[in-house]
C-alpha cells in the first residue's frame, strides 16, 4: 500500500506564500503523472497542477504565473510553490499520484486570511 504524505499546508496573508511537498511512501515503478487538486468548502474538487513523468506541466488559469509545481523522480516527491496567494485560494489541497492506479494524499489546509 502506497501513501502520500503532504506537508507545508497551514495560515498566511494574503500575498504571502506557502510551499507544500508530497512524498510517497516507498519507490513506486512507473509513476506517470503527479499533481495537486484542491477543494473549497461547498465547491468540487478542482485541478490546480499537475506535472508529467517527462516534466510537462499544466496548471488551473486561476494560479498561472503564481503557482509552480516540480518534482523529484528519484523520491517520488512532488512540490507546489504557491506565491501571491489570495483568500479565494483556501482549500484543503490533495496531491495525487498516477501509475498503475491513482494514489491520493490525505489532504492539506491551506487558508489565506484577507
Amino acid at each position: 500500500q502506497v501513501q502520500l504524505v503532504e506537508s507545508g499546508g497551514g495560515l498566511v496573508q494574503a500575498g504571502g506564500s506557502l510551499r507544500l511537498s508530497c512524498a510517497a511512501s516507498r519507490n513506486i515503478f512507473s509513476v506517470n503523472a503527479m499533481g495537486w487538486y484542491r477543494q473549497a468548502p461547498g465547491k468540487q474538487r478542482e485541478l490546480v497542477a499537475g506535472i508529467t513523468s517527462g516534466g510537462s506541466t499544466n496548471y488551473a488559469d486561476s494560479v498561472k504565473g503564481r503557482f509552480t509545481i516540480s518534482r523529484d523522480n528519484a523520491k517520488n516527491t512532488v512540490y507546489l510553490q504557491m506565491n501571491s496567494l489570495k483568500p479565494e485560494d483556501t482549500a484543503v489541497y490533495y496531491c495525487y499520484l498516477v501509475a498503475s492506479v491513482v494514489h491520493w494524499g490525505q489532504g492539506t489546509q491551506v487558508t489565506v486570511s484577507s
